[in-house]
C-alpha cells in the first residue's frame, strides 16, 4: 500500500543526535521539509556507506530547508556506539532514530517481520507532514542519496506553484508541465 499522500502516523522514539539521546515523534516533522532514511541495521556493511553518503549530502538538504533522519530497530543505545566507533558514521551529523519496537518501520511498510529489520526505505514528507515521495530498495541495493536532492527541490517546486508539474530529470530553473487538455498526446 502506498504512503504517498497520506499523513505520517503517530509515533514517538528515543535517538541520537550529535552526543546527546532526545526524543522524536511525527510533530518532529511539523513545519519543514524532512527526509527519513530507514536502514537495517547499524555495525553492518552496505548502511554505513549510505549514511555517509547521506551526511555528504545533509549540508545541500539544510540549504533546502530540509532535517534528516535516519531509522533501524537498533536502539538509540546502539546509535551512540556506532558513532563512537566508526569513522564513517562519526561524521554523522543528522538525528539517527532508535525503533526496537518496530513501530516506526511498521507506520512506513518497512519492517521485515522474518528478520525484525527494517528495509532500505526512503521518505521525503513535506512540511505537514505528508509523505510525498518515497523509495524502497531490497536488502543488497545501497542508495544514492545524491538523488534527494533534486527530488526535494521538484516537490518543493510543485508545492509552491499549484497546476504545474516537474517532468522526468527536471532542474531546478528546469521547464515544468501544465498538465492540460492540450497537453494529451503532444509529449
Amino acid at each position: 500500500m502506498s504512503l504517498i499522500g497520506k499523513q505520517v502516523e503517530e509515533f514517538q522514539a528515543q535517538a541520537y543526535h550529535q552526543g546527546e539521546f532526545v526524543e522524536v515523534s511525527q510533530e518532529t516533522f511539523a513545519g519543514k521539509w524532512n527526509v527519513l532514511c530507514f536502514y537495517p541495521a547499524d555495525f553492518t556493511f552496505v548502511c554505513p556507506t549510505e549514511l555517509e553518503d547521506l551526511q555528504e549530502q545533509y549540508a545541500k538538504l539544510k540549504e533546502l530547508g530540509v532535517e534528516v533522519y535516519s531509522c533501524s530497530t537498533d536502539t538509540h543505545f546502539t546509535h551512540k556506539a556506532w558513532h563512537d566507533t566508526s569513522d564513517a558514521i562519526g561524521k554523522i551529523e543528522y538525528t539517527m532514530i532508535g525503533d526496537p519496537s518496530h513501530h516506526i518501520s511498521r507506520i512506513f511498510d518497512v519492517l521485515d517481520e522474518e528478520s525484525g529489520l527494517a528495509q532500505r526505505g526512503t521518505f521525503i514528507i513535506d512540511p505537514d507532514g505528508v509523505v510525498q515521495a518515497m523509495e524502497i530498495n531490497a536488502d543488497g541495493i545501497g542508495r544514492d542519496a545524491s538523488i534527494l536532492v533534486d527530488k526535494i527541490r521538484a516537490a518543493q517546486y510543485v508545492r509552491t506553484h499549484p497546476g504545474e508539474v516537474c517532468p522526468a530529470k527536471w532542474k531546478e530553473d528546469g521547464e515544468t508541465l501544465k498538465p492540460s487538455f492540450d497537453l494529451v498526446g503532444k509529449i
